[in-house]
């Protein structure tokens, strides 16, 4: 099963398809993508995100963004409301960056609203999706104090390198893939890739962004989650299927919540 484990359909660029979101998510079915997890990154959007999960095989967390312009989390209150929905198998995007976000205030600030997320998570046993940018070592000791390994998450789009990477599998974490692998300048990370074991690993399109070769600098889509999968599957010299097979299985140990029959069909009402 080929899956989609971070978008943002929310923020698509759906003119290509008429501005129809069914048309997107059906041309990611006609690449083989059978499951979708659509990330929060503003609580005030939730029911815009939650909106999509009508469709069987899709599904979404809920979270705010360490980013987030509107205000980051200073109580779990309303997380807590989104995550009882049976849709919502996930709390985040949450985590920390470091890179655009360069004073302290605004890291203390950061680090509040993460806490905030993993205890939520750890308490209703469910996984986060954690964001982290050159903040290796407080991203480490947060989810090691305040998080839950048993139901862990995973280190989304991973830039990190492969000692930040081992660390976060000794917490259970999954390592996600999105097409920054597939960039000529990621020496660093496809050998991060090739050492990691199977079972460590997700794939991802973080779409709208981040578009991987052949369409890089174009606005990316679900669809194009095949072409990262093709990439690892080639990085780790194994056949794609095999990939597929291994990623699928990861994603479905760690987000419990998610059956694995509940997908993608080409008539929503089906």
């Amino acid at each position: 099963m080929l899956i989609d484990t971070h978008c943002h359909l929310d923020m698509l660029d759906l003119a290509p398809y008429d501005h129809k979101i069914k048309a997107a998510i059906d041309a990611a079915y006609h690449k083989g993508v059978r499951q979708l997890l659509t990330i929060s990154v503003d609580l005030n959007k939730m029911d815009t995100v939650l909106s999509f999960t009508k469709r069987a095989g899709i599904y979404a967390s809920c979270g705010v963004h360490p980013l987030q312009s509107d205000g980051l989390l200073t109580d779990d209150v309303l997380l807590r409301q989104y995550a009882n929905d049976p849709k919502v198998i996930a709390i985040g995007e949450t985590g920390l960056d470091y890179f655009y976000e360069a004073s302290e205030q605004a890291h203390d600030a950061q680090k509040v609203s993460f806490i905030h997320h993993l205890q939520t998570a750890g308490e209703l046993g469910l996984p986060v999706i954690v964001h982290t940018r050159n903040a290796k070592q407080d991203t480490l000791s947060l989810i090691r104090q305040y998080g839950n390994s048993a139901t862990a998450g995973v280190l989304h789009c991973f830039t990190e390198d492969y000692e930040m990477a081992k660390a976060a599998l000794d917490e259970n974490y999954l390592i996600s893939i999105s097409g920054i692998v597939t960039f000529k300048a990621a020496d660093e990370l496809k050998e991060t890739v090739r050492k990691l074991p199977l079972d460590a690993l997700i794939i991802e399109t973080d779409s709208p962004y981040l578009a991987p070769v052949p369409f890089r600098g174009k606005k990316n889509e679900p669809k194009y989650v095949s072409e990262v999968a093709q990439y690892v599957a080639d990085l780790k010299g194994i056949r794609y299927e095999a990939l597929l097979e291994a990623t699928a299985a990861n994603f479905h140990r760690v987000f419990s919540k998610v059956n694995p029959q509940h997908q993608i069909q080409l008539d929503e009402n089906s």
